[in-house]
This record gives C-alpha cells, structure tokens and sequence, in this order.
C-alpha cells in the first residue's frame, strides 16, 4: 500500500492506494470519528458499497446506502434533489460523513450533495474505477451537468480521505477499464514524460490488470495532479493544464448528450489539440503520432459517434473555461510538457475538428 497526503487550504488529507483496503477503511473512518455515516454509490458499484458498508459496522457505525443508475445522466440536479433527500432521511448533521464509492459520475454528484448538505458535511471518496482513481477523486472538484454544459454546476469541496483498492478494478468491463486510459495519457503527454515511457512499455501489463503496475500508475498520477491543485487549488491559472483534451472532449460529450464514455471524449480531445498544435507549429508530427499509438495501444479509437461539427463548436463557447465565448487552449509542446492559455482562431478549431470527425 502506498500512502500519499495532500496538501488542501483546508488541510492535509491522506490519499491510501493498494489492494484490499477494507481494514484501512475502517480505520480512516474510525479517525474521522463520524455521528452518523450515508454511502452514496451507483447500480454498477453497489456490491463494493456493501462491502463498505459492513466494514464501517464492524467499526460501530450504522450506514445506509442510496444507489443511482450508473450513468453520466445521474450528473444532474434531479439526481442531486434525490441524494440530499437520502442524507436528510439518514438524519446526517455537521459532524457526518458522506462516503462515495464508485466512479467519477458518483464522486461529483456525492461530493457536490456533501458540499451543500448542511453548508459542508465531509466526504470520503472509495473511488472504484481506474478514471476516477487517477484523476476525479483528487483536487476536489464536485458538481453536476447542466442542460447543454458539462460540470456547469458545482463546488469545490476537498475529500477528507481518498482510499482507492485496486481490487475494484477486476470487476470493471474491459471497455470501461481501457476507458480510463485517456486520463492517464493525458498526464503522460501534458506533464510527465517518464509515465509517457512507462506506459510505452507496459501497456501489456497494464491492459491485463497487473495490481503492481497499476498500483504505480495511480501513484504517478495522484502525485502529478496533487501538485498542480496545491498550486492552484481554485482553478485560477496553472491548473488549467489538467484541462489537455477536455475543450474538445467535453464538447463532445455535450454535443452527444452524455452518450460518449468520458475517456473516448477525452482521447478524441487530446488528438483534437495535438492536431491544432501541429498546425499552429507548437508541436512536431512525431508527437501526434507517438500520442495517437499509445491512444491506440489502449484502445482509444479515433473515430467518434456521429455528431455534426457545428454542435461540438456551439458547446465549446459554453465551455465553462470560456470567456466571452473564447476558449484558452491547452497545446502540447512536448511529450511531457504543455502550454495553457493559447487562443486558436475559430476557423482553424472548426476545421480540424471536422477532419477529427471523418
């Protein structure tokens, strides 16, 4: 097990990654000393939310458990209404917490409902997916989708603990496992040349699950990601670079209505970028080309669902990054390094990502 802490304007809070984490669990839990405890978990989650709930029982803490449909459409304030219902139900007060055990989809949505509950209960991510163990359980951004717009509506609400089990991961279809990759590439491309390499290499291993390859993949994204929030914990400049592949992948996402998985959303984003970036000559082809075979090795197609272009360019301008309509760009430079804050001529955007439709 490896145990990171990271640093938060409201204080450390300890991030614990390995397999079988249920002992640890219970003593974080135990720590946090909680009145009354409420798991919030999705269809897909729910045996592991079990599983957690009879380890906080063990600790002398009662629980319940509201499951949602394991969906991207649960990001919403319907399904918001219906988890603060649950934690009003379960009677949790200030010194309460709120466990989410599942994927991005339930760590936004549960870590939004402990943010507004109460004017702030605490929250425990048990992230149970490889895409929100690498990157939505850490930095403490919650909230859910509007109408037209992706994580339009929101908080930022640090967790008090983060506990991510590899174990989790071997119930996950492959597709929704590969998924994942997209985030990891992302870091590898944008920040880190050594994970770049690492994932050249091992991409075998990492597709067939290896626990102690995995175990350093999370690690090596945590740690890239912690150390951009604590510089820039609200979102106000350098974290920016955590949005590589999410102007154009968030788009699109919108444009399908949520019916794209977030990862082949993303990985259509970061091939978006790389192109404009070569055409802008920020970047050279070999980078374009190293980044799409490693997209590739993970089995992040290039072609997405049907969608006309004029829909994926409408959502950017609502992009919630956008200023009066115009979007800064994350370009790569390099393989590991990249630049926030590039404004690309809306021609230009239009027709790439044409192209990067087929």
């Amino acid at each position: 097990m490896v145990r990171l802490i990271l640093d938060s304007s409201t204080g450390g809070y300890p991030v614990l990654i390995g397999t079988n984490l249920g002992r640890e669990l219970r003593n974080v839990i135990t720590r946090l000393d909680p009145t009354g405890a409420a798991i919030v978990t999705d269809t897909n989650a729910r045996p592991y939310a079990v599983k957690v709930a009879k380890a906080i029982k063990r600790a002398g803490l009662k629980t319940a458990i509201y499951a949602i449909p394991a969906s991207e459409r649960s990001k919403s304030i319907e399904q918001l209404q219906n988890v603060l219902g649950f934690l009003e139900r379960q009677q949790i007060d200030r010194g309460g917490i709120v466990i989410a055990v599942g994927g991005g989809t339930v760590g936004d949505l549960a870590g939004f409902a402990a943010a507004v509950w109460q004017r702030g209960v605490r929250l425990v991510a048990v992230p149970t997916t490889l895409l929100a163990m690498v990157d939505s359980s850490i930095g403490g951004k919650t909230g859910v989708n509007g109408r037209k717009s992706k994580n339009a509506i929101g908080a930022f609400w640090q967790p008090s603990a983060v506990i991510s089990d590899i174990a989790t991961l071997e119930s996950l279809p492959a597709p929704n496992y590969r998924d994942a990759f997209a985030e990891v590439v992302k870091y590898a491309v944008a920040m880190d040349r050594g994970l770049f390499d690492l994932l050249q290499r091992n991409s075998p291993r990492l597709l067939e699950g290896d626990t102690s390859m995995l175990e350093r993949i999370v690690f090596r994204c945590v740690a890239a990601k912690a150390l951009i929030v604590a510089k820039d914990e609200r979102d106000r400049g350098p974290r920016a670079i955590l949005n590589y592949g999410h102007t154009a992948g968030h788009a699109l996402e919108a444009a399908t209505g949520f019916r794209i998985t977030h990862g082949r959303a993303v990985a259509f984003g970061m091939r978006v970028a790389a192109r404009i970036a070569l055409s802008r000559e920020l970047c050279s082809r070999r980078l374009v080309e190293s980044q799409d075979e490693l997209l590739n090795a993970f089995g992040l197609p290039d072609q997405p669902p049907h969608v006309e272009p004029k829909r994926i360019l409408a959502a950017m301008a609502l992009d919630k990054k956008a200023r009066r309509g115009k979007v800064a760009w994350v370009m790569p430079r390099r393989i590991g390094h990249a630049e926030v804050g590039h404004t690309i001529p809306a021609a230009l955007v239009r027709r790439v990502v044409t192209r990067s439709l087929g």
